[in-house]
């Protein structure tokens, strides 16, 4: 896989400044049509010790306007990243929509080191590829384009690569213990490494290899690269909004009102409609109820912390479903320090230039924390979804994506409750007017409410379809009967508490390890 990137290529220092303005200047020009188009750029840099991806990133960091670009390097994970699951660092520090991103020792790092030592095997390798496949394909179905370079060197070249920074009084820092280990190590990690790349490059996000022995050749050519890459995308994205504007234009032009019979017009039957809505508690027995499950949850979180055990809880249901109070009910059995709520509106200008799920994964608590979403990603299918805010195509990705990033909270051991609050429009209905008549309520009540009532057909068939979808064993919903608050809370509460429970159970069970028989 490598022989192509050890022929030895070369560029004299005289063709490299001849080709080095003309150079700058279209990445300079690309960068501000990138900005216009808003764009984001994740490029990746991995390969061998002193393939010179350092250096690479130095140069062309000095030849682009700095405003546009973010440069990340990682090591091992800090006390706070290593208490949240491994991607939260790669998500929060993504470059938003119109700027270029360069990443060193990312994601790939800790993987290809890991099997080259032998503590993961190649079958773990391959999982936790799969994962970084997922990841970098969740990227780039909403448009970020991610360009990849393998810097190689072959053993002679690294050892005589090494040789020379450790000579060099300013450059021999970059030289370390570690990397001289990894040279001893080389036939392991370039295995790991062409393990890597085939499982990894596709079309959406493929590898480049470069030989980095030359460092005028290694900058020429991934810079190259890296404008014909984003001139493509730049020509692809004015190419699709051109077809959307057209295509837009002439539904407009001929929209018409087709005539649809009376069985087309009922919704069909969901899961909700099967739900006993007439469940409900009598006050007596709610407040000895709510006392004792508020009991449970606060004995059994001072525990979980005590173990380090994340939650985290999202809420979503119809407006005045009681979403709020449900979980003012639940936080008072909780240390105010140990928890925050994350209301959740539209997106602000920050967090509409990045990746929907990007807000979400940056609210994400240290281990021993509760986090409490009022409203959460779910918006992909249900709001956005009716209004129009996300296309046919985002919206019907989303449920896998949700589900992957669903996925990797519960596999850090995060406990995870997902509650659909339910009311019938009639209750809903009630419920409205006795905002409309108590004065400190009637800010609760808006417009938007209303228009969102009379989709409530739509919303119902896509709450339906997002159950359905994203209700896994490992992060089911639960729904939550709510005509009547008092049932409402003491279940929202006891459902926490259990899952609390059995997280604990689980864990005391886990065997430690295997004792050594007596003889």
């Amino acid at each position: 896989m490598f022989e192509a990137a050890e022929l030895g290529h070369k560029l004299t220092k005289e063709d490299f400044e001849a080709l080095e303005p003309d150079l700058r200047l279209a990445l300079i020009d690309v960068q501000q049509r990138l900005r216009q188009a808003n764009l984001p750029v994740v490029i990746v840099f991995a390969g061998v010790d002193g393939g010179g991806k350092g250096e690479t990133v130095n140069v062309l960091s000095s030849w682009l306007d700095p405003r546009w670009t973010v440069t990340r390097a990682y090591g091992t994970p800090s006390e706070e990243e290593a208490e949240r699951p491994p991607f939260w660092r790669y998500w929060r520090d993504l470059p938003p929509k119109g700027k270029i991103g360069f990443f060193l020792s990312a994601w790939y790092s800790r993987p290809v080191i890991d099997c080259a030592y032998g503590t993961i095997s190649e079958v773990d390798l391959d999982q936790r590829l799969a994962r970084i496949r997922t990841f970098e394909q969740i990227l780039a179905d909403d448009g970020t384009l991610i360009l990849k370079y393998w810097m190689h060197l072959d053993k002679k070249a690294q050892k005589k690569r090494l040789r020379v920074l450790e000579s060099d009084p300013l450059q021999s820092w970059r030289v370390t213990p570690q990397d001289w280990k990894h040279y001893e190590l080389y036939p392991q990690f370039i295995a790991a490494a062409e393990r890597l790349i085939m499982r990894t490059s596709t079309g959406d996000t493929p590898w480049t290899i470069i030989e980095g022995r030359d460092p005028e050749y290694r900058v020429v050519t991934v810079a190259r690269d890296i404008h014909q890459a984003i001139e493509k995308r730049l020509a692809t994205h004015s190419a699709s909004v051109n077809a959307s504007n057209s295509e837009a234009a002439s539904e407009s032009a001929s929209e018409t009102s087709p005539e649809v019979n009376e069985d087309e017009r009922k919704p069909p039957k969901t899961i909700l409609q099967a739900l006993d809505m007439s469940l409900a508690l009598p006050k007596k027995q709610y407040n000895d109820e709510l006392q004792k499950q508020q009991a449970r949850v606060g004995e059994l979180f001072r525990l979980a912390r005590e173990r380090r055990l994340s939650a985290l809880l999202l809420f979503e249901g119809w407006d005045a479903a009681g979403k709020g109070g449900a979980i003012r009910r639940l936080t008072s059995a909780l240390d105010a320090r140990n928890y925050q709520v994350i209301p959740i509106a539209a997106p602000t200008d920050e967090e509409g230039a990045q990746h929907y799920l990007w807000r979400f994964w940056r609210h994400l608590s240290r281990a021993g924390r509760v986090t409490l979403f009022d409203r959460s990603w779910y918006g992909r299918v249900l709001v956005e979804r009716i209004e129009g805010f996300a296309t046919e195509e985002e919206w019907r990705r989303a449920y896998a994506e949700i589900n992957h990033f669903e996925d990797r909270l519960t596999a850090h051991g995060i406990v995870l409750c997902k509650y659909w609050l339910h009311i019938t429009k009639e209750e809903q209905l009630a419920r409205f007017k006795a905002r409309e008549e108590t004065p400190f309520k009637r800010w609760k009540l808006t417009d938007e409410d209303w228009r969102n009532r009379d989709r409530w057909d739509a919303y119902e068939i896509s709450v339906n379809e997002m159950i359905a979808r994203t209700s896994t064993r490992s992060a089911p919903w639960t729904l939550v009967e709510a005509n009547n608050k008092r049932y409402a809370r003491v279940k929202v509460i006891e459902t926490f508490a259990d899952a609390l429970e059995a997280t604990l159970d689980k864990a005391r069970s886990r065997p430690k390890g295997k004792k050594k028989k007596k003889r």
